[in-house]
C-alpha cells in the first residue's frame, strides 16, 4: 500500500533533493556570515566606547558587524535605562559608569575608545 504523505505521491524526488540541498545551502550561509561580539572584538571589527556603547572600529565595516552593534547597542541601552529608573539617577551617568567597567574589563589588545580608537596595552 502507497504512503499517502510520501514525497513521491506529491512531487517529484529530484524536485524534493533539489529543494532539500538549496535550504540546507541556505542556512550554512546564513551561519557561515554570522558574527558574534567576541569574534568581531578578536578581529578587531569593533570595541568599547567611554559611554558605555559598542563602537565600530573599522572604516567599513559589513552590515552583519552594523546590525550586531545596533543590536547589542540596543540592548545595553534598554538595561541602562532599567538601572537608571530603578536608582533614580541620569541615564548618562548610568552609561558613563558601564563605559568606563566595560574598558577596564576589555582584555589586552582589544580595542577601546577614549579620545580615538586604540588598542588596549
Amino acid at each position: 500500500m502507497k504512503n499517502p504523505n510520501s514525497p513521491k505521491n506529491n512531487a517529484n524526488p529530484t524536485t524534493w533533493l533539489q529543494l532539500m540541498v538549496l535550504t540546507v545551502g541556505m542556512l550554512l550561509s546564513t551561519l557561515a556570515f554570522a558574527i558574534d561580539l567576541d569574534t568581531a572584538k578578536s578581529q578587531g571589527l569593533v570595541g568599547e566606547r567611554l559611554d558605555g556603547y559598542l563602537g565600530v572600529v573599522v572604516e567599513n565595516p559589513s552590515d552583519e558587524v552594523k546590525a550586531l552593534v545596533a543590536d547589542v547597542n540596543g540592548k545595553r541601552r534598554a538595561r541602562y535605562q532599567q538601572i537608571a529608573k530603578k536608582n533614580n539617577i541620569d541615564l548618562a551617568d548610568v552609561e558613563a559608569r558601564a563605559g568606563q567597567k566595560a574598558i577596564e574589563r576589555t582584555a589586552s589588545g582589544g580595542w577601546v575608545f577614549q579620545a580615538r580608537w586604540e588598542k588596549k596595552p
